[in-house]
């Protein structure tokens, strides 16, 4: 079991805009640099605006000071290791500890049972209902696909889906922490980007997402972290701002 630690707020924002700026690269075929500053700036700042969701869902708090994620490796494409996808969990959690809920996360041995209360992190299609990820909060239990990491890979095996696995893995998280309603504004990991009817995210710089790079993060952004917070204000560990 690990107790994950706590760094500055600050300090872990601009590390993720820093890194996922990398990641979002500048090429012919992917964003601008300037689309790349204004994302990365999206990331690490919130303005009161900005916190729009599609109101396709409602949120409500965790209703718990703590959250405990144990992690099942049987059934994952032989790919990701049982390592990567512990490594990915924890980080998507440590982002998350920003909210001001304590979180664990530890591996669970095959056959092992689940410890009460603790959220189940496990491969399975059916749980998943064919998508990347499937977050059943009833149930306690965040569901990642092998069938779509499969197509994934076969559609394009040089596409970095240790990266599309984390922001699953982020996303699918933030439910559990409240987050019901997906997030408008396109570089938030709690994000879509369109309601199938004609209307878009939107960016700060009135772009739309271009290029064949996600432009949404890969971590919870300080919106999907200021979100938490007022969520889950009446029991958070840590108040820092």
């Amino acid at each position: 079991m690990r107790l994950l630690p706590a760094l500055p707020l600050s300090m872990r924002l601009l590390l993720a805009a820093l890194a996922l700026a990398g990641h979002a690269g500048v090429s012919a075929t992917g964003h601008t640099s300037g689309n790349t500053l204004v994302r990365a700036q999206e990331i690490a700042q919130c303005l009161p605006q900005e916190l729009v969701t599609w109101a396709d869902g409602r949120d409500r708090a965790a209703g718990v000071t703590a959250l405990r994620f144990v992690v099942r490796h049987e059934d994952a494409p032989p790919w990701f290791s049982a390592t990567q996808v512990l490594s990915l969990v924890e980080r998507a959690a440590l982002a998350w500890s920003d909210c001001g809920l304590a979180i664990k996360v530890e591996s669970l041995a095959i056959g092992a049972a689940v410890p009460e209360g603790a959220v189940e992190v496990l491969w399975s299609d059916a749980r998943s209902v064919g998508s990347f990820g499937q977050a059943h909060l009833r149930s306690r239990l965040l569901a990642l696909g092998p069938a779509a990491f499969h197509l994934l890979n076969a559609r394009n095996p040089a596409h970095p889906a240790l990266d599309t696995l984390q922001m699953v893995l982020s996303h699918e998280m933030g439910h559990f922490f409240g987050l019901m309603a997906h997030s408008r504004r396109c570089v938030d990991v709690m994000s879509y980007y369109d309601n199938s009817r004609g209307e878009r995210c939107f960016t700060r710089d009135g772009q739309p997402p271009a290029g064949r790079n996600d432009y949404r993060a890969l971590l919870p952004t300080s919106c999907d972290i200021a979100r938490c917070r007022a969520l889950n204000q009446g029991t958070l560990v840590s108040q820092a701002p």
